[in-house]
């Protein structure tokens, strides 16, 4: 797998194509995975007769926050992969070069970062304790992949400059630049 990652960073791909590879991970990550986390945490609460874990319209603000700051941070993250990086954040078209600036000059991982408070602010706005814990265990699964699978290919991608970014920038909580 490393290796085909490898050969798929050396290859160019012009903007069309990255936008079209977009599309089905957007629509996965902004839309299905959303729908099944809502239906699912909502029968889960039916079926428990399970009562709100937050009183309205409180819900409502805090998960309007955590949506539109996930979105955002979400959005900047793969811009700066696209412009900058000249890639995608889907394997097949992986960033070209190791991107430090923007919101990865914050944390490693910006973009994971940004869609689990998405989830988050979807679980509050519905106030599902279900939806809560589904969100708490997609964030360990991804964080374990993240860990696991994508930092090996970032170290052997790039080397040292992945070493010595790692060792100066967070791996999920963003901190001001010194």
């Amino acid at each position: 797998m490393k290796n085909l990652i490898l050969r798929w960073s050396k290859k160019k791909y012009g903007e069309k194509k990255r936008i079209i590879a977009l599309i089905p991970a957007g629509l996965l990550f902004l839309i299905v995975i959303p729908i099944i986390l809502v239906k699912f945490s909502l029968f889960i609460d039916a079926y428990l007769h399970l009562p709100s874990f937050m009183p309205k319209p409180i819900n409502f603000i805090v998960a309007v926050f955590l949506i539109i700051s996930g979105l955002s941070f979400s959005a900047w993250s793969i811009l700066v992969q696209f412009k900058i990086g000249k890639g995608t954040p889907i394997p097949l078209m992986p960033t070209r070069r190791l991107i430090v600036e923007g919101p990865y000059a914050y944390c490693r991982n910006p973009m994971t970062l940004g869609i689990i408070l998405y989830y988050l602010g979807i679980s509050i706005w519905i106030t599902s304790s279900p939806s809560i814990v589904l969100t708490m265990l997609f964030t360990a699964s991804i964080l374990t992949y993240v860990k696991l699978v994508e930092e090996k290919e970032l170290k052997a991608r790039f080397g040292q400059e992945y070493i010595e970014y790692k060792k100066k920038t967070p791996f999920l909580i963003p901190r001001k630049k010194k």
